[in-house]
């Protein structure tokens, strides 16, 4: 067994793709919240501690949504209690939460996609199908820490040549807006050059060869194979309405038939299948070093 960041990419881009595309588009609070358990879950899985200050706002973003849709939405049957004249229904309290949950599991999904699917492994999974897409994503993903590089370079350099004399917010505001204006100027100055070394370099003359260290072996395929049959039987479920929930008028029960159970079963696997493989391959590497 192996760390779920070491797989092929191309079984851990379906495997993402596929329980957050789940926790995008429904609003079945059960799916919603296994998806946010299993996103933080991994998240945590590969940043320990250090993920606490990367994330310490999404508790603040489900908390916003979660009070500000019943104080801007009255809709539902269920009153709580009643607010300058306003209805706050648990309907609507219900619904945030459920916002909430979609919003901040699917930030976490696609910041550990960030982590784990490199320029390298996107340009391996599109290279071959689309070499140009694959180029401009790598190249997208190259500057931006090339961009905030640069941006911290050019303040501190108006700093040291005294521009930011008086310490208030006028004076920051000038100060942001010439670091703004340098960074397009240099942003527009490096795709020219970028450009001519490629066409130097004779990009796009004849057809390119293609490279890549990634091997697809049975594991892989193991990964690949149970992540498309989860989601396929995830999907199917929601669109035999075995899965669901309304909200408004009034709350509907959650529905616990045998092929609902099974699609909430199916979710949860594939939810939590990728922090149990990290978890599994962290406990084991400690196993060993231990045994040492």
């Amino acid at each position: 067994m192996k760390a779920f960041a070491d797989y092929n990419p191309i079984s851990v881009f379906f495997c993402i793709m596929g329980v957050a595309s789940v926790g995008m588009f429904c609003m079945d609070p059960l799916l919603l919240f296994l998806s946010l358990a299993g996103a933080g879950a991994l998240f945590f899985a590969r940043n320990g501690k250090a993920g606490l200050r990367e994330c310490a706002w999404y508790p603040l973003l489900f908390l916003i949504m979660a009070i500000g849709n019943p104080l801007f939405s009255h809709k539902g049957v269920t009153v709580l209690f009643v607010l300058n004249d306003n209805p706050i229904t648990l309907e609507s309290v219900v619904y945030g939460l459920a916002m909430g949950a979609m919003v901040v599991g699917t930030l976490w999904w696609f910041r550990s996609f960030s982590q784990i699917m490199t320029s390298d492994k996107l340009l391996y999974l599109f290279g071959a199908a689309s070499p140009k897409l694959a180029l401009i994503l790598s190249m997208t993903m190259r500057y931006i820490p090339l961009f905030r590089a640069q941006a911290e370079k050019t303040n501190r350099a108006q700093k040291a040549l005294g521009l930011y004399k008086e310490d208030n917010i006028p004076d920051r505001l000038k100060g942001g807006l010439r670091v703004f204006s340098v960074m397009v100027t240099w942003a527009l100055e490096n795709g020219v050059i970028t450009a001519d070394s490629m066409t130097a370099r004779g990009y796009g003359v004849g057809k390119r060869s293609q490279f890549a260290i990634f091997r697809f072996r049975r594991s892989d395929a193991i990964l690949l194979a149970a992540s498309l049959a989860l989601t396929a039987l995830t999907f199917t479920g929601m669109g035999m309405g075995a899965v669901g929930f309304s909200f408004y008028p009034g709350l509907q029960a959650v529905k616990t038939t045998p092929l609902g159970v099974l699609v909430y079963f199916a979710y949860g696997v594939l939810s939590l299948l990728p922090a149990i493989l990290e978890l599994s391959e962290a406990w084991r590497w400690k196993s060993l070093q231990s045994a040492i």
